[in-house]
């Protein structure tokens, strides 16, 4: 699992049955810091993580496939949880 920042969306004109009902983003690995560590990756969000998100992303497939209910899914790139952002307090 890592840190990513959701960074736009993808489509695709034919899609393996797997992925019905799900989204396919673009997302770009970060570190603790925010700092990119790696090339941007393709993952499938069916929790509804949004642009600029920062989220938790899995590449276990045997996990993903388990999530999708299909042992043949091709996806190995999924998002798990969607990191929630301390609100900023108006100071005066």
């Amino acid at each position: 699992m890592h840190l990513a920042i959701i960074e736009g969306n993808a489509t695709a004109t034919i899609a393996h049955s797997s992925l019905r009902g799900c989204r396919l983003l673009i997302c770009q690995p970060v570190n603790s810091e925010g700092m990119p560590t790696e090339t941007p990756s393709l993952v499938v969000d069916s929790i509804g993580a949004g642009l600029h998100s920062r989220v938790i992303v899995t590449t276990d497939g045997s996990l993903v496939q388990q999530r999708a209910n299909d042992p043949k899914s091709p996806v190995r790139n999924m998002v798990m949880g969607i990191v929630d952002e301390p609100k900023k307090e108006n100071v005066l």
